[in-house]
């Protein structure tokens, strides 16, 4: 049983009359009356009474008008839900961003964009670190994650987002205070202030001192970008953060460069190769440049 089938049915039962309902249809009368006989054939049962002047329904056919009504209604409202969907006036967005992503990329901003925009979407948002959130785009639990960036599986897409460089911030006490540029194995001496295993910069700080055979002191470990500032602020170490970051703190800390040209945070945005979603993609769109809250460091320096 088809829904054409149903429709070409529903439509003779109104007009009673298959040439009438035909033209309705606007197809041939002979291709309606062919389909009205397959479906009397699949359900063993006579639907109309056949005149010369008009058709009428039998108790069978009466019977299946009030079920074939609701389902091609229920067919309807699927098509409707479906293109709703697809045209972003209704459903929901799950999205991922690991902790701290605000000093990249003003993320408050873009959902308020994308409400305005979409005010009838429900958008989820979760944080987490880049190893959980690439899973769960992975398993289909998230649409689009922000990540720091890292070699994509083959079935995981990301686009490039915000880029910064990663500097090092300490008191104005500290004895890096003065310095305008220092290297990594300078900055190796000193205790640091680290984010937890999996957390904002730590993979990418880590891998840094790890191809640079490089050991390090960490001497904290936390897991938000806030704590981490005001401990290297109070004295009781150092650490390596993008440059937006240190900008905000410009007043109260000391920043200096890296040496190491490749010391760079990127955040990439990240969703799985086989969704042909479109929430995703209309979320995507409202993403420019001037949507990141990156600014632009004065030279670092002791002051």
């Amino acid at each position: 049983m088809e829904l054409r089938q149903l429709q070409y049915f529903v439509a003779a039962a109104k007009a009673e009359h298959f040439t009438k309902a035909a033209q309705r249809l606007n197809i041939v009368q002979s291709a309606l009356s062919s389909s009205v006989r397959a479906l009397e054939q699949e359900l063993n049962a006579q639907l109309f009474v056949r005149t010369t002047r008009k058709v009428r329904l039998t108790a069978a056919g009466r019977a299946l008008l009030e079920k074939a009504e609701i389902v091609l209604e229920a067919a309807k409202d699927a098509r409707e839900a479906v293109d709703a969907v697809a045209q972003a006036k209704s459903g929901k967005l799950n999205l991922g961003t690991v902790q701290g992503l605000p000093a990249f990329v003003d993320l408050p901003l873009l959902l308020a964009r994308f409400h305005k925009r979409h005010p009838h979407i429900d958008v989820r948002l979760i944080q987490g670190g880049a190893v959980h959130l690439l899973e769960k785009v992975r398993n289909g639990k998230l649409d689009l994650a922000f990540l720091p960036m890292f070699d994509p599986p083959a079935d995981i897409v990301t686009v490039t987002i915000a880029c910064e460089e990663l500097v090092v911030v300490c008191n104005k006490s500290h004895s890096l205070a003065s310095s305008q540029v220092v290297s990594l194995d300078e900055i190796a001496t000193h205790a640091f202030v680290e984010f937890e295993h999996d957390l904002g910069t730590r993979k990418i700080i880590d891998d840094l001192f790890l191809t640079a055979n490089i050991d390090r002191k960490i001497a904290f470990e936390v897991s938000d970008l806030g704590t981490l500032m005001e401990l290297v602020g109070h004295g009781l170490g150092i650490a390596l953060v993008p440059e937006s970051v240190a900008c905000s703190r410009a007043q109260t800390l000391s920043v200096c460069r890296l040496k190491e040209a490749d010391a760079c945070w990127e955040v990439v945005l990240a969703s799985s190769a086989t969704s042909g979603d479109a929430l995703p993609r209309r979320f995507e769109e409202i993403i420019g440049s001037d949507a990141t809250g990156i600014e632009v460091c004065p030279a670092p320096g002791g002051a």
